[in-house]
């Protein structure tokens, strides 16, 4: 097991990470921006060394100073978190140059998962079911045109190395290609380093349904059931849940199966997600792989009694699972809603300020994973959440309620925040049915 575990990252994530730590006895390094100085997670860890400016690039996006704090502090592993640099191969690669663990997947891997158009080819010659779409690069215009003849409008233009909702555009005739191929471009290329573009047909009303996996090195994966995570506002999640309304035991143990097997063609160790849409038939496509821990991860957590992030850690240290897929049991419901400083009123722009007074729920069957207290800044350079409201109950519209009464007594003061929103959400009639799908806030609320 490792002595010391430098954390690449910030926030609640951040604050997780080192939890785990500290259960398993190992020492923890923080790093932060000049903005973060007096931050929760700086705080928490046993040292910590400031990597550069506020901006993410010059900080929590700079190679040489992570990898450069993790030597002179003497840490032998790496924990990236998510965002940042949890999905860069580069990074992982340095670290294993400078003989610090990384503690996700082999730098392959992330490189092949990373491109979303090569790993949507690799899924579909290992049987997993993918999106209709394109099986090449798109050159032009004249290319998506070709493609809508075989599979019909609308379409939708995504950035091949993309994430979080950017270098996406939908397109339902031959007009708007030009335009719309050019803007996917240049904002994949600003975000990505890249202007490769990728097509797939626009399903109708699906739900996104996602699988919780761990691999160890030793050819042991497992996965923790699926979450359904449709509540989206401009393609970022606000409010997920496990298991899925829609997925009855026999769906679960196809997507289960399927999720192993797209993990095996990879090679994949650590913690992933695979990715799926479901349509309304019941039948799922393959959408990606996520090479890291995700933000919904504590909903996983809460239904099956499995720590992820010490799972995380374990593997990473050559260690075998410790749990069989016989033995992991889903019990009950859990819900997870975001919360942001964020004001829902002016289209969700951030909230940025001090919070003069956090309050959290408390209670059976309640967790808060946080970034902050009384007293914190919330920086305007970064991700505007702060905390994660995770409830369990004996089934779903328990864990409705007890939500409900868990963000009401949820204090957040100094900053705008959506908690009000999540509320809304929660309150709809749609959603304690349980019909959701991606367009369920424009379509619900």
């Amino acid at each position: 097991m490792f002595d010391k575990i430098l954390v690449a990252n910030r926030g609640e994530i951040a604050v997780r990470i080192m939890q785990a730590c500290r259960e398993l006895g190992i020492r923890t390094v923080a790093v932060y921006s000049q903005a973060d100085a007096d931050a929760l997670h700086v705080h928490l860890a046993d040292e910590a060394v400031c990597i550069g400016p506020p901006a993410n690039r010059d900080s929590y996006l700079n190679v040489a100073n992570i990898v450069s704090a993790a030597v002179v502090t003497g840490a032998d592993a790496i924990h990236p978190g998510y965002g940042n640099l949890a999905e860069v191969a580069s990074f992982a690669e340095v670290c294993e140059t400078c003989k610090i663990t990384f503690i996700g997947p082999p730098p392959e891997v992330i490189a092949k998962m990373g491109n979303k158009a090569e790993a949507r080819r690799m899924m579909k010659e290992a049987g997993v079911p993918v999106i209709p779409g394109s099986e090449d690069g798109i050159n032009g215009p004249r290319d998506v045109r070709r493609l809508a003849r075989e599979i019909g409008y609308p379409l939708m233009l995504k950035a091949a190395l993309g994430g979080g909702g950017r270098g996406i555009r939908v397109v339902h005739n031959d007009e708007q290609i030009p335009e719309a191929l050019d803007l996917a471009r240049a904002e994949a290329k600003a975000a990505f380093g890249s202007d490769e573009i990728y097509v797939e047909h626009v399903l109708s009303e699906p739900r996104h349904i996602e699988v919780q996996i761990l691999a160890d090195a030793h050819g042991n994966i497992i996965h923790l059931g699926e979450r359904e995570c449709s509540i989206q506002f401009r393609r970022q999640k606000l409010l997920e849940e496990a298991p899925s309304p829609a997925v009855d035991r026999a769906l679960r143990k196809k997507l289960g199966e399927t999720a192993i097997r797209a993990a095996r063609a990879v090679g994949y160790q650590n913690a992933g997600t695979v990715e799926f849409l479901l349509d309304e038939k019941g039948r799922f496509h393959f959408m990606e792989m996520n090479t890291r821990v995700q933000v919904e991860h504590g909903v996983s957590e809460m239904l099956t009694g499995v720590d992820i992030v010490r799972e995380q850690i374990r593997i990473a240290a050559g260690e075998r699972l410790q749990h069989t897929q016989g033995r992991i049991w889903f019990e009950g419901h859990a819900i997870e809603c975001r919360i942001l400083a964020a004001d829902p009123e002016r289209d969700f722009r951030p909230s940025p300020g001090r919070i003069t007074r956090f309050w959290m729920p408390n209670g059976p069957g309640i967790r808060v994973d946080r970034g902050v207290t009384t007293g914190s800044v919330v920086p305007l350079y970064y991700d505007p959440m702060i905390a994660k409201v995770i409830c369990w109950d004996v089934n779903r519209a328990a864990a409705i309620e007890r939500m409900k009464a868990a963000l009401r007594g949820m204090v957040v003061e100094g900053v705008k925040t959506n908690i009000t929103h999540q509320l809304n959400i929660l309150g709809n009639h749609y959603f304690g049915q349980g019909m959701t799908d991606l367009r369920f806030l424009e379509r619900r609320m």
